[in-house]
């Protein structure tokens, strides 16, 4: 089998807000000799990555002008560096204290960069649910649709709930504590070649836990050398090593609904999916690895290209994908909705995933896409190679 592409390393930065040049290029310096390592082993890195403190916390007392210029000015380092992707942090909004008004300004950063990335914390078990963080959130998600080109700048936001620091996936992506190395992989492909390997009688339904160990062990085998080399350059560099998420981000035709779906209980949809979904997240939490981030099942439905098609089939609903998320990764992500869907709906459904979050204890996030000028029944028309397209449903 082909080596794992490693879908990101992201390095989490200690150092508090404001950012100096020489944070950012140190921080360049060591991605860039991180990606080296792992291309010299033969490994494809797709991106590099920087997460940071939340900045709302750190430079509390700085006024929205100050800031918005700030995230300008971080943009240029960033350029200056070759850096595509990096993290403000979340905004504590769960928070009692944390101030509302101070959502909305997010439109604005990242409406005014390419390279940011910036996430709503709306629940933590600590405070629980704050249901009036939805409406302001929802109305970025608004924003970025009709202010960024395609509304891809939603693609940089996403509303977070009970998700821990050390994330390597983005936007998700916050930072705490010392400095870190953490690994994502895109381990759809692992996945679906230990499932092919499934031998069974026709019409046979499987063992969930034999397909829980066989994607174990794929797992264990070929993604052993990539923690082992990061731990390795981390050790290296004097840094931590903050783990990896082992959720099989799809890209593309590179679709976890392929490795789904050859567990035989038909496609995506079908009854019987809440139990393969929590077979396949089983195994990817109990391999043994230093783990971070969600690992678990992500069903991006614009990265995802099969998953594309069965949401345009009409198999999958916006609540069976809620469903699914109860027993796997992410939540909502990637969900393109109509341009006419008012920010208060665009909120219930973010207090649904908010709510679950907290009912289960469990990291999920909502990464939505109001798609400009399309409607219920138009398809897609993106043009960035992160995307996929499909029905506006």
């Amino acid at each position: 089998m082909p080596t794992p592409p490693v879908r990101t390393i992201t390095l989490g930065l200690a150092e508090p807000h404001p950012l100096a040049f020489k944070t950012i290029e140190d921080a360049a310096t060591m991605l860039q000799q991180a990606r080296a390592r792992y291309v010299e082993a033969g490994y494809d890195v797709q991106t590099v990555r920087i997460s940071t403190r939340p900045v709302f916390d750190d430079l509390a007392n700085w006024s929205n002008a100050a800031l918005l210029e700030y995230a300008r000015e971080l943009q240029r380092m960033l350029d200056d560096f070759g850096l595509s992707f990096c993290s403000l942090g979340t905004a504590s909004a769960a928070r009692p204290d944390f101030p509302l008004e101070r959502i909305d300004l997010i439109a604005d950063m990242l409406a005014a960069t390419m390279a940011i990335n910036a996430t709503v914390q709306l629940a933590t078990q600590e405070h629980g649910l704050r249901v009036a963080a939805a409406l302001p959130a929802a109305q970025v998600m608004r924003r970025l649709a009709q202010e960024t080109a395609e509304g891809f700048g939603n693609f940089r936001f996403a509303v977070l709930a009970c998700v821990g620091a050390g994330c390597p996936f983005f936007p998700s992506a916050y930072h705490a504590g010392p400095t870190s190395l953490s690994l994502g992989t895109q381990a759809a492909g692992i996945l679906k070649q230990a499932l092919l390997a499934y031998e069974r009688s026709e019409g046979e339904s499987p063992e969930f836990m034999d397909v829980s160990a066989r994607v174990r062990d794929a797992l264990i085998e070929r993604v052993t050398p990539v923690v082992e080399l990061g731990k390795m350059f981390a050790a290296e560099q004097d840094v931590a090593f903050g783990g990896i998420d082992l959720s099989p981000a799809p890209l593309g035709e590179d679709s976890i609904i392929d490795a789904l779906e050859l567990c035989g209980y038909g496609p995506i949809g079908s009854p019987g999916t809440v139990a393969v979904a929590a077979a396949l997240t089983y195994a990817l939490k109990n391999t043994g690895f230093p783990t971070c981030g969600y690992c678990g099942l992500m069903l991006p439905v614009l990265e995802d290209a099969v998953l594309g098609r069965r949401w345009e089939e009409g198999l999958l609903s916006v609540h069976q994908l809620l469903l699914y998320s109860a027993v796997c990764g992410t939540g909502l992500d990637t969900l393109p909705l109509p341009d006419n869907m008012e920010a208060q709906e665009i909120a219930h459904l973010l207090l649904d995933v908010a709510t679950l979050a907290v009912r289960l204890n469990k990291s999920l996030s909502a990464r939505l896409f109001p798609v400009p000028g399309k409607y219920t029944g138009d398809r897609t028309e993106f043009t960035s190679p992160y995307l996929t397209n499909t029905l506006v449903r």
